[in-house]
């Protein structure tokens, strides 16, 4: 029975993980680095998430450890160094679309808890105020998005958008013209969407070309008073350009599941800690700013779907076949 070390493993992932049989499971509650990769000695494989290190020279301590596979548990791989896994024999596997509807669903949820100001109503209920000031919101029928990156998921949004009746615009590098044409979207130029957009959502992968793809150059573009929804990447927003963007008032407001230094914040219990961010903490002060910690694709169906291809690809390479279709690297 091959072994497998699980790195930052939490509860909820024992309970789906310990569901795939021929696999031993050795759960890890801190995350990969290049202190943690010795401990890896004696396993097959490591299973990893979005804030583990796997950089050359923790792929490189894991292949002196014995390490054949790292098995991502997520469809993110910019934390792994592909070419130092490729050199030293390491197969790499990914999670390529676990739930799309998840992370869908819980961007459009974002955009109307933050719009529509649910979360201060609720908390506000709680102690019996039951005023409406301060809870003005407006419809979004009649208003135009703007999704960056039309994948799985991008799409998704951009149907659900459509259902409210709003005007949907998109950018992408690769259109697919075809989906774009049975919707009666249009694919616009970034400059374009940016300018003519009250809701933006991105959707986008993290890559040289995307990192910091909204910046402080790209804000000043944005329609005074527009969403930006980010339930994709951190590092695809430069967050103290956001930060100036929402002193400015240029934003009407912003949600975020993901945060451009979320490694060691995000999936912890920080609550009896002073948060040594400067930059989160200043984020957290503004009234029209809405965090979540990375739980867009946290639902039953996920957490199935990621266990099951996780499990069947270190199944099917410590057999000598091929890969699920799509979640080689």
């Amino acid at each position: 029975m091959m072994k497998v070390g699980v790195y930052d493993a939490k509860r909820y992932d024992r309970d789906y993980l310990d569901r795939e049989q021929g696999i031993e499971w050795r759960y890890f509650d801190f995350r990969l680095n290049s202190e943690t990769a010795k401990l890896a000695a004696g396993l097959d494989a490591a299973c990893i998430f979005v804030n583990d290190c796997a950089d050359a020279g923790v792929i490189q301590a894991l292949h002196d450890a014995g390490v054949r596979m790292i098995a991502l548990r997520c469809a993110g791989f910019n934390n792994v160094d592909l070419n130092a896994a490729k050199r030293v024999g390491i197969a790499v596997s990914r999670v390529p679309a676990y739930s799309p509807h998840a992370v869908a669903e819980h961007t459009v949820g974002l955009l109307l808890t933050l719009n529509r100001k649910i979360h201060k109503a609720f908390n506000r209920v709680r102690e019996h105020n039951f005023s409406l000031a301060g809870l003005v919101g407006f419809d979004l029928h009649g208003k135009r998005a703007g999704i960056i990156g039309t994948g799985r998921i991008g799409k998704i949004v951009a149907e659900i958008l459509q259902g409210f009746g709003m005007d949907v615009g998109t950018h992408d590098p690769f259109p697919d013209v075809e989906w774009a044409g049975r919707r009666g979207i249009k694919y616009l130029s970034l400059q374009e969407l940016l300018t003519v957009s009250d809701v933006i959502s991105l959707h986008a992968p993290l890559t040289a070309e995307t990192h910091h793809l909204l910046n402080q150059e790209r804000f000043g573009m944005l329609k005074r008073g527009a969403y930006v929804i980010n339930t994709s990447r951190g590092k695809l927003i430069d967050t103290r350009a956001l930060i100036e963007a929402l002193k400015e008032g240029i934003l009407g407001g912003v949600a975020l599941d993901v945060y451009e230094e979320e490694e060691g914040v995000f999936f912890e219990d920080l609550s009896g800690e002073v948060l040594l961010d400067d930059d989160l903490t200043r984020l957290l002060t503004f009234p029209n700013v809405l965090v979540t910690s990375h739980q867009a694709f946290f639902t039953r169906e996920a957490l199935s779907e990621i266990a099951r291809v996780t499990g069947e690809n270190l199944r099917r390479y410590f057999r000598g076949e091929g890969l699920i279709e799509g979640s080689g690297l």
